[in-house]
């Protein structure tokens, strides 16, 4: 089960957008497993295994969160949401030869500045290669709010990649 938790922890953290919920989701995976540990022990595909739970108990706690917080989105205008102002630091000359390290620390410290709304869907398509249709039932959304929130956590993650002095091309 070592050989998971980076995949286990990053999965959830990427879902969550934090990385206290992640541990916590990360040790209720393993709860889990300990819990079907006779029939993992043997199973080829327990990475897989291990993987959508915890892609679910992250999806459950971000809509635990969601609705939680879903008073306050709904009190700001959708003009509002669209010209979204963002504190971006200035470029200061990163170019293409950060290692590949460096360079996932950037997207996540990126991914984490979106709006919960625009990096779930984003993140569930792009990291956890769900269909926009897979996406729209487990978020409870319609299907052109989630095409519309991917189109623009796209253009609002490469415009603070671009703050960073990065390109689609650096990645």
């Amino acid at each position: 089960m070592r050989a998971y938790q980076d995949m286990v922890f990053n999965t959830a953290a990427r879902i969550t957008g934090r990385d206290g919920p992640a541990e916590d989701i990360a040790q209720q995976v393993f709860l889990k497993a300990y819990e079907n540990f006779a029939q993992l022990q043997t199973s080829p595909a327990a990475g897989g295994w291990l993987k959508t739970v915890a892609r679910n108990l992250a999806l459950n706690h971000a809509t635990r969160y969601r609705r939680r917080w879903r008073f306050f989105s709904e009190m700001r205008s959708d003009d509002a949401d669209d010209d979204m102002e963002m504190d971006i630091p200035q470029p200061d000359g990163e170019a293409v030869d950060l290692d590949a390290d460096a360079r996932r620390a950037i997207v996540a410290d990126a991914l984490n500045r979106l709006p919960e709304h625009r990096r779930l869907p984003l993140v569930l398509y792009h990291f956890e290669e769900m269909s926009y249709d897979e996406i729209a039932k487990q978020l409870g959304i319609s299907l052109p709010k989630v095409k519309i929130d991917i189109l623009r956590a796209r253009a609002a993650l490469a415009k603070i990649l671009a703050a960073r002095g990065l390109t689609a091309e650096c990645f």
